[in-house]
């Protein structure tokens, strides 16, 4: 397994920041002229409200992510930071506030790292396993400088599903110790598990049967029927006045 800065590592990279008088409510207006409000603050640090170009912000994290380090350019000055936290519209995806941390680049400092899985993993490939990342990321202590880009986990010593990838299995780093517990599980290989789908049947409704008593006789009598048939038991029910039987 090999763990790596990226390409760019090498590079110094600055960006530049201008002091905030805004707060509240009026940030809305410096996001609208592309510019995302941020702090910075440290230990022995005392915090400063900043405010940076959006996209000079957007190239410089792709460049670096949260692992990297970055010199902003403030007035004179130029502080050595990482990118700590960035809040982003829920909506729109875009950058609404960044938090950057102040180092000392002479001491060790603790962070998250990204973890990124290299090779392909037999029990997956071959046996039809399903790939379980269980860290995303894990917590090293380092130099600003010698802290990776992301940390790799080669998944082809799994052969069998079942195996698993732990802390105390990575391999060590002269230029950072990983903190994260060494029985931590950072990836694994799970059986395939089919979900039995059953077609829904529509279920017709029960057919209510009501035998008649012995030797009577039920007809059933529509509204319409019993509607027609009322005037005529009434009718036949009133004789007419002056009305006579003649023998």
């Amino acid at each position: 397994m090999k763990n790596k800065k990226s390409a760019n590592s090498s590079e110094k990279v600055s960006l530049k920041v201008e002091l905030r008088q805004v707060f509240g409510k009026k940030l809305n207006k410096i996001r609208k002229l592309g510019l995302v409000p941020g702090n910075v603050y440290g230990p022995d640090f005392k915090s400063q409200s900043v405010s940076v170009t959006h996209k000079d912000l957007v190239k410089t994290y792709k460049k670096v992510g949260e692992t990297g380090v970055v010199y902003l350019s403030l007035d004179k000055d130029n502080i050595p930071v990482l990118i700590k936290t960035i809040q982003k519209h829920p909506v729109s995806g875009s950058l609404l506030h960044i938090d950057f941390r102040k180092i000392d680049l002479s001491k060790k400092i603790e962070t998250a790292v990204p973890v990124k899985t290299i090779g392909v993993s037999e029990a997956v490939s071959q046996k039809g396993g399903v790939l379980l990342v269980q860290s995303d990321t894990l917590l090293i202590e380092a130099l600003p400088e010698d802290i990776p880009s992301y940390i790799e986990v080669d998944i082809s010593v799994i052969k069998e599903i079942g195996q698993e990838i732990k802390v105390v299995d990575l391999k060590k780093s002269d230029k950072y110790e990983i903190k994260t517990p060494a029985e931590k599980v950072v990836v694994a290989v799970i059986a395939h598990k089919e979900e039995s789908i059953i077609p829904e049947t529509a279920v017709a409704a029960p057919e209510i049967i009501t035998e008649a008593a012995p030797d009577q006789t039920v007809e059933a009598i529509t509204p319409t029927e019993e509607a027609a048939a009322a005037p005529a038991k009434k009718e036949a029910a009133v004789a007419p006045k002056g009305s006579s039987i003649k023998k």
